[in-house]
This record gives structure tokens, C-alpha cells and sequence, in this order.
């Protein structure tokens, strides 16, 4: 039996899901569209499920999601690369997807390896622009281990620019972020190109 808390919240994710399905169904009437046809009848609510699943990482502290470190006195670079992530664009509110590159450099914190591509894919379940998520990856990074360097190279197709406007299928935007020694020191920066594949 669901406590008294857990209820409530229960009801307003419901009520919240119900709205959001509602304007969905609004938007299809203004658009042309016979919402009582077969294809279209779950369609609303369950576009409100994807909104959901796909803005899930707004309410998350992305600090709070590198939460299992490890004292260790690593000399070397800890990269993770290929990191898949799909998100939304704030400016139009269709997808942009791509694959994140990230690493660090420890002081005296290591973080578990899966916790740096759970902060990707948190931070990219967000109305989000890929130059601030780029940014926001690596400050995660810093406040979180404080390393003394992290970067991070995001790469990405966004469909506001393939699928619309220019229509440019196949562009993809490149953005990096860097602290602390991945910033004044181009050595580090081009070995982690190199380490990535990209240089």
C-alpha cells in the first residue's frame, strides 16, 4: 500500500501527465488533425510519457549523481568516451543526440566509471543547448572531485538544423569544455584528443 507521501506525489505526476496529454490533444485539433481517429487516440498520453522520460534529469542535482568516489592517487587520465545521449533542444523542443567524451585528471578522488555516464545522460534529460550541457559536465566534474584537470568534447546532430530551417542532414556540432590543467596545458588537451580518436 502506497504511504501517504508516496500517494500524493502519485496523484500530481497523474494530474500533471493528464494536463500535459490534454494541451496534446489541443495541439492536434489546431494543426488539422481528427483526434478521434485510431492512431491518434493514446497519442497524447503518451506523448506525455516520453516528455517525462525525456526531461526526467530536470529536478536532479547532477552533482548529486557523482556520488560514489574512491580515494586513490591515480597519476593518469581517467577518459571515458562514447557516451550515447539523446536530448532535447530548448530552443524547438526536438531532439538533439550525440555522444560525449569525458575526462579528468584526479588529485585524490576517483569516481565509479558508470557515474560519469549517468551525469551525461542527467544532465541531456533537460530542455537543454549543447554548449551549456558541455559546460555543465565539466563543472559537475569539478565541484564534485575537485581533479586538477576535466574536460569534455560533445559532439552532436541536432534536427532543428537537419530536419528543418537549413536542413543540413549528416552537420554536426562540436563543442569542448575545459578546468584546470586540461585549460593551460595544450599537451593534455591533444593527448586526450588523440586518446578519443579525434586528433
Amino acid at each position: 500500500m502506497l504511504t501517504e507521501p508516496s500517494l500524493q506525489s502519485t496523484q500530481t505526476e497523474n494530474g500533471q501527465r493528464l494536463a500535459i496529454a490534454h494541451h496534446v490533444q489541443e495541439i492536434l485539433k489546431l494543426v488539422g488533425e481528427d483526434t478521434g481517429r485510431e492512431g491518434l487516440l493514446d497519442t497524447p498520453v503518451r506523448v506525455a510519457k516520453m516528455l517525462e522520460e525525456l526531461l526526467e534529469g530536470m529536478n536532479v542535482d547532477a552533482k548529486s549523481v557523482l556520488n560514489t568516489t574512491f580515494t586513490d592517487t591515480t597519476e593518469g587520465p581517467v577518459i571515458v568516451s562514447d557516451i550515447v545521449f539523446y536530448s532535447l533542444c530548448e530552443h524547438h523542443m526536438v531532439p538533439f543526440f550525440g555522444q560525449a567524451h569525458v575526462g579528468y585528471i584526479p588529485s585524490n578522488r576517483i569516481v565509479g566509471l558508470s557515474k560519469i555516464a549517468r551525469l551525461v545522460e542527467t544532465l541531456s534529460k533537460r530542455l537543454q543547448v549543447q554548449e551549456r550541457m558541455t559546460e555543465q559536465i565539466v563543472q559537475a566534474m569539478q565541484e564534485a572531485l575537485e581533479p586538477r584537470g576535466v574536460i569534455a568534447l560533445v559532439e552532436a546532430e541536432h534536427l532543428c538544423m537537419c530536419a528543418r530551417g537549413v536542413k543540413k542532414p549528416g552537420s554536426k556540432t562540436t563543442t569542448l569544455a575545459v578546468r584546470g590543467e586540461y585549460k593551460t596545458d595544450a599537451q593534455l588537451r591533444s593527448e586526450f584528443l588523440k586518446m578519443i580518436g579525434k586528433h
